[in-house]
């Protein structure tokens, strides 16, 4: 029953933050990443709402999927603090535009490969 309840937990916190990363992105990779990404998480988080809700307790699936919520707010914001404290604006914005590039050459890539 507990690791039933960990692998619940481990999907909501998985599918939910890459739901929240595709709010980092700018608009044309945004686009990019939502139709091909966010939706396959949408769907892997209802999916996992749906089996805690029926392996466990209503209570238990919601306290579940806010624990999750907490914990990717929490890590985002943690890892956003770190980031700007270790590097300056300029490396973040020239690193966040190297992997922007990235991923839409490896999504064109999978599309016409």
């Amino acid at each position: 029953m507990i690791l039933k309840y960990f692998s619940f937990i481990v999907g909501i916190v998985w599918a939910y933050s890459i739901i929240k990363t595709q709010s980092i992105f700018s608009k044309k990779t945004g686009l990019i990443f939502k139709i091909f990404i966010s939706n396959i998480s949408w769907l892997t988080f209802i999916v996992a709402v749906y089996f805690g809700y029926k392996n466990f307790s209503i209570q238990l699936t919601l306290i579940g999927i806010i624990f999750s919520i907490l914990i990717v707010h929490l890590g985002f914001k943690f890892l956003g603090k770190f980031l700007k404290s270790k590097y300056t604006e300029r490396q973040l914005s020239i690193s966040k535009s190297i992997f922007e590039y990235s991923l839409i050459a490896w999504v064109l890539y999978y599309l016409f490969y």
